[in-house]
């Protein structure tokens, strides 16, 4: 049995030293130029690219088709006969490449957009970024590279609103009852919610500390319209069975934030949860993790790796799925040994130490076979590769100075790491085969959270979302694919 927790301060494992945390360029077609001994020949003029308006990103759109086409059919026009039949035809003239169906561009090299998106009411700002701090935002992409995002407003209730292709806001959002946000994941039909919601104690009593309120964990799926399908509850409360009773999964003051994952019909919840254990006339309330898995239906379901408890103490719990292995694969950072962990049973990822700067980052999918996990220790990124149950077998530390890495797929067989840097974020590319850095790193102009996370999208490009610059804004800042 873990050990009990202290009274309401911060349990082991759970010391913050603080909370300092967080186009692309087109081959514009030209005419070709034949010589034929005569004379050089001039084109005639015309627009080959606009200026993007739709959001703060500086770097031309694009012509269209049809214009660069007219261009140079207008190019060979102009051409003597001799030279016309070395013209560049529309279907062979230089097109920008771009990927998925929002068509968005890809560069070279990484390039990033932040759209402002207005939501029409307040959204609860960063505060303190602490690891039980209620979360602001967060983002999913959809198979065709739109995006759900959703808030926690200030009204105390979950919103949620689908963005279209250029990141703006498409139709009127929607809400959800919740007191606090821990994530969100969409697929073709719709997405799923991870929130917290109002629960019940009961009387105890405890046998040591200050009571609080006691909470439960729901995931709540939704249609493509943004309303709701079927809600289900992923801790363990009743009518019978309050916070304070033996046996309750719930949700305290301890450190509870959570990740979704989805096997294309399944979706599991991964986080942090309270752990009541009678302790004679009284309980103890412990902390670890859980993961919960619910059909698309809206039904809990066994196996798939779930779990009541696997780490203990837990925090910064993530998950991924793995359709090579056919699994989800979890990691953690406890301070059982002082590691970042695989749960259920403990197999160390990577060896820590306990003091109060060890946290966990994101997981992704390794090329090939096998995983990379982010994390920190004494303020320093580092990136973890492990397969199966093995520890890791190459860690690489990197130049990105924070406690709060941001880890996610990006491109073809790459990985972004992100963190915070003053009042905007920094990334760097790496290779998701080696772990080596690629390019330089960029600069990324949103406010950087501890606990939010970057998302992957289809296409090959990765969103976060961010502060607004007003209270009832958020950004979205998207690096494009490359």
């Amino acid at each position: 049995m873990p050990p009990a927790l202290p009274p309401p301060t911060n349990p082991a494992g759970h010391r913050r030293p603080g909370s300092a945390h967080r186009l692309a360029l087109i081959g514009v077609a030209a005419g070709v130029v034949v010589a034929v001994g005569i004379a050089a020949l001039v084109l005639p003029s015309g627009t080959l690219f606009a200026a993007s308006s739709s959001s703060s990103s500086s770097s031309p759109a694009p012509a269209s088709a049809a214009s660069a086409g007219a261009v140079a059919a207008s190019a060979a026009a102009a051409l003597p006969s001799a030279a016309a039949s070395a013209a560049v035809s529309p279907s062979a003239s230089a097109a920008p490449k771009t990927a998925g169906a929002c068509a968005r561009p890809v560069g070279a090299t990484p390039v990033t957009k932040v759209t402002q998106v207005s939501v029409g009411s307040g959204v609860k700002g960063y505060g303190g970024e602490g690891d039980t701090d209620p979360l602001p935002m967060a983002i999913a992409g959809t198979p065709g590279g739109t995006s759900w995002l959703a808030w926690l407003g200030t009204d105390g209730k979950v919103h949620l609103g689908k963005l279209g292709c250029d990141d703006k806001l498409a139709g009127a959002p929607t809400s959800f009852t919740g007191i606090d946000l821990q994530d969100v994941q969409a697929d073709a039909t719709g997405g799923v919610l991870l929130v917290t919601r109002k629960g019940d104690c009961h009387t105890g009593p405890l046998c040591g500390g200050e009571s609080s309120p006691c909470n439960t964990m729901w995931m709540v799926r939704f249609d493509n319209s943004g309303h709701q399908v079927w809600e289900r509850q992923v801790t363990n409360l009743t009518g019978a069975r309050g916070g304070y009773d033996d046996g309750a999964r719930f949700v305290w003051w301890y450190q509870h934030h959570g990740r979704l994952a989805s096997d294309g019909s399944n979706y599991a919840a991964y986080f942090g949860v309270a752990i009541t254990v009678q302790n004679g006339n009284c309980v103890d309330i412990h902390e670890g993790d859980r993961m919960q898995v619910v059909s698309k239906s809206g039904a809990l379901v066994g196996g798939h790796g779930s779990f009541e408890v696997g780490c203990s103490h837990a925090w910064t719990s993530r998950i991924v799925w793995d359709p090579r292995a056919k699994k989800f694969t979890m990691v953690c950072a406890t301070d059982n040994n002082c590691r970042i962990a695989q749960p259920n049973p403990y197999r160390t990822v990577a060896a820590g130490t306990c003091d109060g700067t060890l946290f966990g980052g994101d997981l992704v999918l390794a090329k090939s076979s096998g995983y990379w996990t982010a994390w920190s220790q004494g303020g320093k990124a580092r990136l973890s590769r492990f397969s199966g149950s093995s520890a890791a077998s190459k860690t690489v530390t990197t130049s990105a100075a924070t406690q709060h890495p941001h880890l996610v797929a990006y491109g073809t067989s790459k990985m972004l790491l992100a963190w915070g840097s003053g009042s905007s974020m920094r990334a760097q590319v790496y290779d998701a085969a080696t772990g080596a850095a690629s390019g330089k790193q960029l600069t990324i102009a949103v406010k950087d959270h501890n606990y939010q996370a970057f998302k992957p999208y289809a296409d090959g490009s990765a969103a976060y979302p961010a502060a607004g610059a007003t209270s009832t804004s958020i950004k979205v800042a998207r690096v494009m694919p490359s």
